[in-house]
């Protein structure tokens, strides 16, 4: 299967700023009887991720561990690839740092902490799919600590937290609010998802422009967003004016559609100037490239 067709690319510059990298072994999800492999491919290296980008006319990426499997180590074991992508000088692609919100990885944590600051690492990113919730309301001692210590490295070396969000479970948007809201003037946080289906878009949409015009440092991207978010995105950014420079492009490819999340934007009744923050320059500013 041909992914990508070279001769349609995109019609602007663009900085994908939320996409994942690195083999992963097929599993019998949802406890079908064999192993599948639902996202069909992955780019395993920089090599593959660079062709990618070339067929598609991305100039830039922020990639991340690959992950999925209900295994919460499994995504450590690629943070190896991930630094082998962004260390190149000409920053095509920059990096996300894999850590876990458990505190019974925080030996694993501490590990890929020390890979904070290396050429090309703009992010740390963890998700409560596998575990664990948004809401310091709810962690024991021990998580606390940890997640002192893990906001600690983000401060020193301005990382940009990437939160995996839905609209159940820990990683529910309302225990992102939460994060937010404890942390979000400490360090930046990227809200991944928009909230992440119907009920998410609906309750983080509002919080959204609020928690912006409270200071909070929160960043958003639509990727995986059900129909109705980008119009209402959109249409709450006009009434409350503010939140043009918090809203990046993101694919999150292999989980979802490159042209069908770059059509979420491109497609809109949105001005030119708006498309190209969107696209390039708020990541640009962002991950100061």
């Amino acid at each position: 299967m041909e992914r990508f067709d070279a001769k349609h690319k995109v019609k602007r510059k663009v900085f994908d700023a939320h996409n994942h990298i690195g083999f992963m072994e097929g599993f019998p999800y949802y406890g079908l009887p064999k192993p599948v492999n639902p996202t069909v491919y992955c780019d395993n290296d920089r090599a593959a991720k660079i062709r990618q980008m070339d067929a598609l006319g991305v100039e830039r990426a922020i990639v991340m561990s690959n992950y999925g499997i209900p295994d919460a180590a499994q995504p450590f074991g690629l943070n190896p690839v991930v630094l082998e992508a962004c260390a190149h000088p000409d920053k095509r692609i920059l990096g996300g740092i894999w850590f876990s919100p458990l505190a019974k990885m925080k030996e694993a944590n501490a590990r890929s902490l020390k890979l904070a600051g290396e050429p090309g690492v703009k992010v740390l990113k963890a998700t409560c799919l596998l575990g664990g919730t948004w809401n310091p309301e709810d962690w024991d001692g021990e998580t606390m600590a940890m997640w002192e210590d893990i906001i600690a490295v983000g401060e020193k070396y301005d990382h940009v937290f990437h939160i995996h969000t839905s609209p159940g479970g820990g990683s529910d948007v309302s225990n992102g609010i939460k994060f937010v809201r404890a942390y979000g003037k400490r360090v930046k946080v990227h809200i991944v998802h928009c909230g992440g289906g119907v009920s998410g878009h609906i309750k983080f949409i509002p919080e959204f422009f609020k928690l912006i015009q409270e200071e909070y440092k929160v960043y958003t991207d639509t990727s995986w967003s059900v129909g109705f978010c980008t119009r209402y995105l959109f249409e709450e950014m006009e009434k409350q004016g503010v939140g043009d420079d918090r809203v990046l492009f993101s694919s999150d490819e292999p989980w979802s559609d490159f042209w069908s999340e770059y059509y979420k934007f491109e497609g809109l009744g949105l001005s030119s100037e708006l498309k190209d923050k969107i696209f390039w320059g708020n990541a640009e500013k962002l991950y100061g490239v």
